[in-house]
């Protein structure tokens, strides 16, 4: 249940709870929400398939971008946080081997994740220029 506010501001963060919102920005004539989260906040705002995300957007009547909050150079991005471009059935091969990161796929080579899934080469080179895209 989402308690009703005339805030949209605070609407749109109790409507993608629990994720924690750092800020969000407004355009109330386009009624487009721009919300930036930490990256670990992220898939938590979305939800599987996208449901939170859209619910929200339903809710509120508001177009909802959400936006990975640049932080260290360094950090990492749950391998969850793609899927709306990799397969679930993907993510499932590449967790079960323990790859639950971008970074843990992109430490292995293509023919390492090769013999370790049982994905194909071309599979493996899609997912993995997917995932790096993600830290250029």
């Amino acid at each position: 249940m989402i308690n009703f506010t005339n805030n949209i501001s605070l609407y749109i963060t109790r409507a993608l709870s629990p994720a924690k919102i750092t800020s969000i920005k407004l355009d109330d004539v386009t009624k487009h929400a721009s919300v930036y989260l930490k990256p670990d906040q992220v898939s938590l705002a979305i939800g599987r398939g996208g449901h939170n995300i859209k619910l929200a957007g339903k809710l509120t009547g508001y177009e909802i971008d959400v936006y990975r909050e640049a932080g260290e150079e360094d950090e990492d991005v749950d391998i969850e946080e793609f899927s709306d471009e990799i397969d679930s059935w993907i993510i499932d091969e590449l967790k079960a081997i323990g790859c639950d990161t971008a970074r843990s796929v992109l430490a292995l080579s293509v023919d390492e994740l090769v013999k370790r899934t049982d994905l194909e080469e071309e599979t493996i080179k899609e997912v993995i220029s997917i995932l790096q895209s993600e830290f250029e």
